[in-house]
């Protein structure tokens, strides 16, 4: 395959560039006066903004917007019962204009979080945007332009990774940094929580009539709605979605990078392999899925499992491995570091870290930052968020461009990679457990991709195609602005 053409990469490299100009009216607020929040999205997530937003001294929850009125009205309740009214919105556009508004926290579906982050720091709102904080490559590398724009101006971009926030992972990190269990090996994502089947529709579905479908669907056009249930289940579509790498992925990515030091630039290369096993539905994404990210000297590997233990059985939960299902496994020279405990090579217990996962002040460190007009502590800076979601978007775009490979054939691939080697058999083994007849569905295996960090472009053999995933439909009226 050729590489991209010269326009193609003209094209690239220039949705990258440019500037966000914010309004003069921006400013740092002090440590005095309140901060005015609106929540963008909340029938899931964003409940959760809302409620740690009410518990930070002097802030003021303002405002809601959401394109369910449904979802508006009970919050709306809610909060009257507590004496608290708020302006509402179904156009993220009004909200993000609303001079009254300091900051917006955005917990909407994944494919409209950079369209409603850019529209905000337009508007010189502080950013607090959820995982995964992009949709694709060229999204977040737009994200992190404004966003560093933005911090000349002294307003604050923060990703909703909480695990930055919390003290025992913040241990378990200076405690492997101190060599303890010698030098690290292998920084280990898991993602093995169980994912049911969404379910088959025969045709396209009605919009719940209280939803405004258009709004719901920016920045993408509105396309028939090819599923039982709009909201959720979107996490499984190309077009809205990232799967269960891009999901829940971007946390234990996030600590992954976090036990390499935090490299400043994504890995040059990655390849992953999967399928969407054990029914057939409306989804499109894999549902077990193996990335490879190999950092240097360390690699980083992403170990995504979404069916039962075994028998296809919900009621078993999800596989675990050394007793983590959605975590992180730091293997080093001398034993492992698996969540809140040490382990030898032996497997016994060596040290266990205090206040973990306790409920990190990850919200009010954003409300500081904003007060502060910078960021009060580097963990909680944007470009982590970019980078755990951009690894999620690289293993994705392996993993599209696949073609079914026989179990020989990708253990020949995986030849001198021990780690590899031991986690894809553990992989066979948990769908074998499951009945999963990889002869007649067979793994989905992508190419080794070229990338060049420093550009944000894939190079080499399959470049031109793997380009090509990074680049959606934006429907007229909520292109992405200029950046």
């Amino acid at each position: 395959m050729n590489a991209p053409t010269t326009s193609r990469r003209r094209f690239l490299a220039s949705s990258l560039a440019g500037a966000v100009t914010l309004p003069a009216w921006a400013a740092p607020l002090g440590a005095n006066g309140d901060v005015r929040v609106a929540t963008i999205g909340f029938r899931g997530r964003g409940r959760g903004h809302i409620k740690e937003l009410l518990k930070v001294p002097g802030v003021r929850l303002v405002a809601l917007c959401d394109v369910d009125q449904d979802v508006i009205d009970k919050q709306v309740a809610a909060l009257a019962k507590e004496n608290i009214t708020v302006k509402t919105y179904r156009d993220f556009r009004e909200c993000c204009a609303d001079k009254d508004i300091d900051a917006v926290t955005i917990a909407t579906p994944n494919h409209s979080h950079v369209l409603i982050a850019l529209t905000a720091l337009q508007h010189g709102k502080h950013v607090y945007v959820e995982k995964p904080v992009s949709h694709n490559l060229i999204e977040s590398a737009k994200l992190m332009a404004a966003a560093t724009k933005a911090a000349a101006k002294g307003i604050v971009v923060q990703h909703g990774m909480q695990r930055r926030s919390d003290e025992g992972w913040a241990a378990a990190m200076q405690w492997v940094k101190e060599g303890h269990i010698g030098k690290p090996k292998l920084s280990h994502a898991l993602v093995h929580g169980l994912r049911m089947s969404i379910g088959k529709v025969s045709g396209p579905q009605t919009p719940p009539a209280t939803v405004d479908y258009k709004l719901w669907s920016a920045p993408r056009p509105e396309m028939p709605l090819m599923r039982e249930k709009l909201h959720y289940d979107w996490h499984w579509q190309w077009p809205y979605g990232n799967g269960d790498i891009g999901n829940q992925g971007p946390h234990q990515y996030d600590v992954a990078r976090w036990a390499l030091g935090d490299p400043d630039v994504l890995p040059k290369r990655v390849m992953s392999f999967g399928n969407r096993w054990g029914y057939v539905d409306d989804g499109q994404t894999a549902n077990c899925q193996i990335a490879f990210h190999p950092y240097e000297p360390v690699p980083l590997i992403m170990d995504k499992f979404g069916l039962p233990m075994k028998d296809m059985n919900p009621k078993l939960g999800s596989a675990p491995y050394k007793g983590v299902r959605d975590g992180n496994v730091i293997h080093c020279e001398g034993g492992y570091v698996a969540e809140s405990k040490a382990y030898d090579n032996e497997g016994k217990a060596i040290m266990k870290f205090e206040n973990f996962l306790t409920g990190p002040d990850h919200m009010k460190n954003f409300i500081d930052s904003v007060r502060a007009g910078k960021y009060t502590k580097d963990v909680l800076h944007i470009r982590h968020g970019h980078h755990a979601a951009c690894l999620a978007h690289l293993a994705n775009v392996s993993y599209r461009l696949g073609k079914a490979m026989k179990t020989e054939e990708l253990k020949e691939r995986l030849q001198g990679d021990k780690f590899g080697q031991e986690l894809f058999a553990e992989f066979l083994k948990n769908l074998a457990a499951n009945q999963i007849d990889i002869s007649s569905q067979q793994i989905i295996v992508g190419p080794w991709l070229d990338y060049d960090p420093a550009s944000n472009l894939f190079t080499g053999e399959f470049a031109a195609e793997a380009s090509k995933l990074c680049q959606e439909e934006y429907a007229a009226g909520f292109e992405l602005p200029e950046v």
